[in-house]
């Protein structure tokens, strides 16, 4: 099981850093702010971007390998079902003292004045 986890951690790794490096090589959107509000510009900064390509689609693939390695490192993590307590395991239940029996009727609740 640890290889497995193991495994996975170092699948995660490689999937977060190529996400950093694919996010940092694409030419971002404000880039083309000044040629967005010049005259027979033909692309606009709030305009559609048109169709996704190598780098962007890389990057959406990464992504989800990262999203789904770290979900399975969270399954791989969680101890065995047997342990229902929770973060509770470790404590002693203790039992509260008995409060004390009803008086029976006749006698004098406490505060009263007797007859």
């Amino acid at each position: 099981m640890e290889i497995l986890k193991t495994l996975v951690w170092i699948v995660n790794m490689a999937a977060a850093l190529a996400v950093i490096v694919l996010v940092l090589m694409q030419h971002g959107k404000g880039a083309d702010m000044g040629a967005a509000f010049g005259s027979g510009s033909s692309g606009s900064l709030f305009g559609a971007s048109g169709s996704a390509n190598f780098l962007s689609r890389t990057t959406a693939v990464c992504a989800a390998i990262f999203f789904s390695t770290c979900l399975a490192l969270v399954f791989l993590s969680t101890p065995t079902p047997s342990n229902t307590l929770g973060v509770m395991s470790g404590q002693v239940e203790t039992v509260a003292p008995a409060s004390p029996a009803a008086q029976p009727n006749g006698q004098n609740k406490p505060g009263q004045i007797p007859d």
